[in-house]
């Protein structure tokens, strides 16, 4: 994706490029059988879901034979290979790559960029965001302007990361009260997308972030409670079942409380709009719903 750059709201971020396919000069034999061995998939189970042999595909893997571009792509989307990496195998192959690669913000993805940006501010003033591969924001609301509120600047220079908005020392992580617990969920989550994209960039940006000094160990709270250093709200409340993990974060004296919730794009066509991921930020309580409604009334 070429470098880009749109406006969210009040919110002006760019797409920056991104990488990690593996190289094509491998051939597409060893390609497909990483990404075999990475599914954990058998030759014969493979063969079983394409309508194919455990003998073709082991000819395959080995070099022996050469694909057709139905079979590669068939193959690629029973291992669930990203649409990026389906190119590259196709390369590798000797076809074309299938998916086009649009900037974003090309005219083909008007309709793309401004139903998203209905979206995130319809969403409105609960926080919303849309990030890339590498989590680099590329639109977001006002809610997410709130938080942001209190970040240096040399944080908030394009490109603009999510990951390391989050949990630099600098960023949001000392306001974020159960920071050992949310650390350790986006990290499991990069986990799980380097395993699928195998990334180099992710990769990067993974180690970088996990460097990033990781909290002590909290005080002994109240079973069932996320954050016994919280900052108690102005008013009194019973203490709330949370049905998913949440972020607990300060605010102006203020301890808010959110569940994560991303959503991706059905089947895509296109590498740019495959990469796409729209987070929202639901409120986990009644008393988070309370104050961004007064606040952004």
């Amino acid at each position: 994706m070429t470098s880009a750059a749109y406006t969210s709201g009040s919110v002006s971020v760019s797409a920056g490029a991104r990488g990690g396919a593996p190289a094509a000069d491998k051939g597409v034999g060893p390609l497909l059988r990483g990404w075999r061995e990475q599914r954990r998939v058998s030759q014969l189970e493979l063969a079983l879901r394409a309508g194919s042999s455990a003998r073709h595909i082991s000819f395959i893997e080995t070099g022996r034979s050469r694909p057709s571009e139905e079979m590669v792509l068939r193959l690629a989307e029973h291992l669930d290979v990203p649409v990026r990496d389906r190119n590259s195998l196709l390369l590798a192959a000797g076809y074309a790559p299938h998916y086009p690669e649009t900037p974003l913000d090309d005219p083909a993805l008007d309709a793309l960029r401004e139903g998203v940006e209905r979206l995130i501010q319809g969403y409105e003033p609960y926080p919303a965001l849309v990030v890339d591969a590498t989590y680099n924001v590329v639109a977001a609301n006002r809610g997410i302007l709130m938080l942001l509120g209190s970040v240096p600047e040399h944080l908030l220079e394009p490109p603009l990361n999510a990951m390391r908005l989050t949990l630099h020392p600098e960023g949001l992580a000392p306001r974020i009260r159960n920071l050992r617990e949310w650390r350790g969920h986006l990290l499991a989550q990069m986990e799980r997308d380097i395993a699928l994209r195998r990334s180099q960039p992710l990769r990067a940006l993974y180690e970088e972030v996990a460097a990033y000094p990781a909290p002590p160990a909290p005080p002994s709270a109240a079973p069932g409670s996320p954050a016994g250093d919280a900052v108690p709200d102005e008013e009194p409340s019973e203490p709330v079942p949370y049905f998913a993990l949440p972020m607990l974060i300060e605010h102006d004296g203020r301890m808010l409380s959110f569940i994560s919730s991303i959503s991706t794009f059905n089947t895509p066509m296109d590498v740019t709009v495959a990469e796409l991921a729209i987070e929202t930020l639901l409120p986990a309580d009644p008393a988070t719903v309370k104050y961004l409604h007064a606040l952004m009334s």
